[in-house]
Parts: structure tokens; C-alpha cells; sequence
């Protein structure tokens, strides 16, 4: 792969991103996220006493499960209010985390801290790649695991994310996320510092009473429909909330008027050397 680092400004795309990541409430769209990282860490499969660290753990969901296990927690987010929520909901339970905030691409862990690393529909948004790759091999100690849940290629993700970018195109010179839901983006951004990468493609269902509801839940929740909504003009936010709608129902299973929109994702579960 060519090296963008000294064309793109990730600094600035990082921080944009921090800001719509920032708006509305990603603990709303996090609920449907419970199942992949229940999923995740059982395959993982962390033992009491092990260091865990979630990467990019928005409202801390993947955190919050690990620590049922009785394992020590850290989970780490460049949004602020998420890393309160998390802390909220970690208190609510009972369960004792270390919330922190801080980016995955310059993370403030000493080098081969964490028996497991995670990352839920996180670190895969990171705008620098490479960058986000080397720090989840660094904090992990040598034959430890990186567990990761994450968008694939085809699919509602992909479909999901391609309506936005239709009118509001991604920043030049950075990679689509997709990447890391590939063999071939894994083995580049992984493959030198692992001894094996195991990726299984999984199914996720997500709830919704209607698919008006859907729709209606991200328009108000989700930093990037937020910020689309908000940049558009009336005809175009019209048009883009129509793909919405017509994404959501190309993959709803349910029949009764209800919403379960199936989400097909990557598990992955890398070996550090």
C-alpha cells in the first residue's frame, strides 16, 4: 500500500471526526451493538485478572462485558460524552472500569500492556490506518489477542455508509473502514505483527418497531446522519433519509410491520506474535 501520511492531514480529519462523533447520542445505536460484543468476547474468551483494553469504546459496551468476567477493564474514546456515559453505565452496574479518554491512534499505554485488545465498530473509523494498526499490536503483550467486530464490503454497513457518502464524500486520501472487514486489509494492517488471523463472517440482528423507527433513531442519534441531515439542503436531506429508508428495508427480516434489520460483519481474533 502507498504511504499517504505526509499528503493527508489525519490531525484535522481526526478531529472533525471526534465532532460529529460527538453529536447526538451513540449510546442509542450502541444497544444494537450488545450482541456482536457479547459475541466477540466470548470468542476471545478472557480469563479473570487479564488486562482487557477496548479501543474506540464509545459508551463502553465491549468493556462492560469483558468486566463481567471478573477481567481488569480499560476502554479508551476520543468523545468525551461517551466516555462519561460509559462511566455512568459502569457505576449503574456496579463494575469497576477504567474509562479514559484518548485516541487510538496515539494511545497513552506503555507497550505490551494488555493480555487482550477489543474494538467494536471503533477503531475500524480511525482515519490513519496504519497508525491505528501499530498502536492495538503495541499496547497488546506478545501472544496476546486483538479481538475486533467490524463493517464488511456488502451488506447493510456497506450499503448504510455508501448512502452518506453519496452526499457527503469522505475526506481524500483515506481508506474506507471496510478495509478492515477483508482478509487482504487485515493481513496489511496486522499480518507482520501476528502470528495468525482468524476472521469468521457473522450475522447481528438490529430491533426497531418500524423502519420509519430505524431511521428516524440514527437521523437522531448518529453523528454522521446528524451531521448529513444538517449539511444538506431540504431536497437532498429528503433524498438521503428516502436511501435510508430503502436501506433499512432491503435488509429487514421482520414481517410485521416491526424492524429486524439484518447487519453482516467480520469477527476477527489476531494472535500477537
Amino acid at each position: 500500500m502507498n504511504d499517504n501520511s505526509q499528503l493527508v492531514n489525519y490531525e484535522d480529519i481526526t478531529e472533525s471526526q471526534r465532532q460529529t462523533w460527538s453529536d447526538g447520542d451513540f449510546n442509542e445505536i450502541a444497544r444494537q451493538n450488545v450482541v456482536m460484543a457479547e459475541a466477540l468476547v466470548e470468542a476471545v474468551d478472557p480469563h479473570p485478572r487479564e488486562r482487557v483494553l477496548d479501543v474506540a469504546c464509545g459508551s463502553g459496551t465491549a468493556a462492560l462485558v469483558a468486566e463481567r468476567r471478573y477481567c481488569e477493564v480499560t476502554g479508551i474514546d476520543y468523545v468525551p460524552g461517551l466516555i462519561e456515559r460509559a462511566k455512568m453505565r459502569a457505576q449503574a452496574n456496579g463494575q469497576e472500569i477504567d474509562f479514559c479518554v484518548g485516541d487510538a491512534q496515539d494511545m497513552p499505554f506503555p507497550t505490551d500492556s494488555f493480555d487482550v485488545v477489543l474494538s467494536v465498530y471503533g477503531v475500524q473509523f480511525a482515519p490513519d490506518q496504519e497508525q491505528a494498526a501499530r498502536e492495538l499490536l503495541r499496547v497488546c503483550k506478545p501472544g496476546g489477542k486483538i479481538g475486533l467486530a467490524g463493517p464488511i464490503p456488502e451488506g447493510w454497513s456497506a450499503d448504510w455508509f455508501a448512502a452518506h457518502a453519496e452526499y457527503i464524500p469522505p475526506p481524500a486520501g483515506v481508506q474506507s473502514p471496510l478495509r478492515w472487514g477483508t482478509d487482504e486489509g487485515l493481513e496489511e494492517l496486522l499480518g507482520k505483527g501476528v502470528r495468525s488471523i482468524e476472521n469468521t463472517q457473522q450475522t447481528a440482528l438490529q430491533y426497531y418497531r418500524s423502519v420509519d423507527h430505524a431511521v428516524e433513531i440514527f437521523s437522531t442519534y448518529f453523528g454522521p446522519t446528524i451531521r448529513a441531515l444538517e449539511e444538506l439542503g431540504a431536497a437532498d436531506k429528503e433524498r438521503l433519509v428516502g436511501d435510508l429508508t430503502a436501506v433499512m428495508s432491503r435488509y429487514n427480516r421482520a414481517t410485521d410491520g416491526t424492524a429486524i434489520v439484518e447487519n453482516q460483519y467480520l469477527q476477527t481474533i489476531a494472535t500477537k506474535e
